[in-house]
């Protein structure tokens, strides 16, 4: 899938020191994607960030489109539980 990496998703993945690989990886393959309230899209996977040493989830945000995946911001957060969506039984 293309990628089209918006100015301030760029000026985030630096800021937060997120591998861009990381957010490619996250992009084609989410292990969760969850619709946000304003009609986007939230991809989410779980990764051992090498820099903090632990456990994270990183969480991409954007909009499908005709041309690509639009990325509009991206952060990692150690507070899984929080966004991790359960499966319901």
């Amino acid at each position: 899938m293309d990628v089209i990496v918006t100015d301030h998703a760029r000026f985030e993945i630096q800021r937060r020191g997120i591998e861009e690989t990381d957010v490619i990886a996250v992009i084609n393959k989410p292990q969760q994607r969850i619709p946000s309230l304003k009609g986007g899209l939230v991809l989410q996977s779980k990764y051992f960030d090498k820099i903090e040493g632990k456990d994270m989830l990183l969480r991409v945000i954007g909009k499908e489109s005709p041309k690509g995946f639009v990325l509009i911001t991206v952060y990692k957060t150690s507070k899984i539980e929080k966004y991790w969506m359960k499966e319901e039984l």
